[in-house]
């Protein structure tokens, strides 16, 4: 991805910097744990408040 592009997201991105795989990752296994058991029929934006 050009470095212009780049930079363009990093500025619109609240948290500072890019995703990370890990980070849908933990996402995943969170929703898939016990702790979200009651957590039905949302959607969940991993984008680091991108769209907020």
């Amino acid at each position: 991805m050009p470095e212009i592009v780049i930079e363009a997201m990093l500025q619109k991105t609240p948290v500072g910097r890019l995703g990370k795989p890990e980070d849908i990752a933990h996402a995943y296994l969170f929703l898939a744990s016990e702790e979200a058991g009651f957590i039905n029929g949302v959607t969940l934006s991993v984008d680091g408040g991108l769209i907020v």
